[in-house]
């Protein structure tokens, strides 16, 4: 499932590519052809990631609201921003992006977040490649899309979503409020306190409460894990056990890391990498973590195997040593 930072890069390229335009929405699958037609025709005025979920706004008032799932990807083509990160993943915006980026220098370019618009089509499939150009536009749909957003530039297809809706702002309103705060959206003392608050009240354990979107929002398995382990905090702990000074370290540093994975487009989560470390984390998700998919495998720090376990219906990579 794409944690936050995909859904923010997917928000940033909607808000390049396509806010200001008049859009032509369809739904070439069918399915979506109701909700389509409330905002076929209409300028998109913003686009908007809070944690998982995505908002575009439309000038008749409406908004487009996605939540991928662990299915649903986004496929550009047309005049669109390219960087090294969606050219090494062919395209894949929304799911989680494990293949690396490829730098072609000492890791500058895994700072642009966006490059200068050109014209071509990226497909989720892993099989495919990226087309430098297209021949045609708007090209055919491929596969079940869902929903299809069309300007006079550039075309975004949506397959597979958990949720595809329109709503009024009410409803948006609504949707938002159920959610913790995201650090990409509001990173005052206020939103940390909050986050404190909550999680120092409950008796859920700490590995759980990190992947409750009602609690924080963006953090899925990969950054569960790795912020567990870079504050060597065992997954067990109930909230109201994690001391008040862990808890804010917590917020921090997932701060510090979903803005990391916005820019770079990948979940690194190691620090202090020189030129040489940073190409292979980039490139290479076995460089790239401490503990995320290396179960049976030495720990970086303690050389303890690192452990796998199941915690709500997901897996849990810890060190039962540094994490004790």
């Amino acid at each position: 499932m794409p944690e936050g930072h995909s859904v923010h890069r997917i928000a940033r390229q909607f808000a390049q590519n396509f806010v200001g335009h008049r859009i032509a929405v369809s739904s070439p699958q069918g399915r979506f052809a109701e909700g389509a037609s409330r905002i076929d025709g209409h300028v998109m005025t913003d686009a908007k990631a809070v944690g998982k979920q995505m908002f575009l706004e439309f000038d008749n008032g409406l908004w487009l609201r996605i939540h991928l799932g662990i299915y649903g990807a986004w496929d550009f083509a047309g005049d669109i921003s390219v960087d090294p990160t969606i050219a090494s993943a062919n395209g894949r915006m929304g799911q989680t992006n494990q293949r690396g980026t490829v730098l072609d220098s000492a890791g500058e370019n895994s700072l642009h977040s966006i490059g200068a618009p050109r014209r071509t089509r990226l497909r989720m499939s892993e099989s495919e490649k990226l087309e430098p150009e297209i021949t045609e536009f708007p090209p055919e749909p491929i596969g079940q899309v869902r929903v299809r957003l069309l300007s006079d530039t550039a075309v975004a297809d949506l397959r597979g979503p958990t949720a595809c809706e329109v709503l009024d702002p009410a409803e948006v309103d609504a949707v938002i409020a159920k959610l913790g705060p995201d650090p990409q959206l509001e990173n005052d003392q206020a939103t940390e306190d909050r986050f404190v608050e909550t999680v120092r009240k409950k008796q859920t354990p700490i590995g759980l409460l990190l992947m409750d979107q009602s609690v924080v929002s963006g953090i899925g398995n990969v950054y569960r894990a790795e912020l567990l382990f870079r504050a060597r905090l065992n997954p067990h702990t109930p909230g109201r056990q994690v001391p008040d000074e862990t808890a804010r370290a917590l917020w921090r540093d997932w701060a510090k890391l979903l803005k990391i994975g916005v820019e770079t487009g990948q979940m690194l989560t190691m620090d202090d990498l020189d030129d040489d470390a940073l190409r292979k984390a980039m490139a290479s998700r076995d460089d790239r973590h401490w503990v995320y998919k290396r179960e049976g495998l030495p720990c970086r720090v303690c050389g303890t195997n690192i452990v796998l376990e199941e915690m709500g219906g997901r897996k849990l990579y810890w060190c039962p040593v540094d994490q004790a």
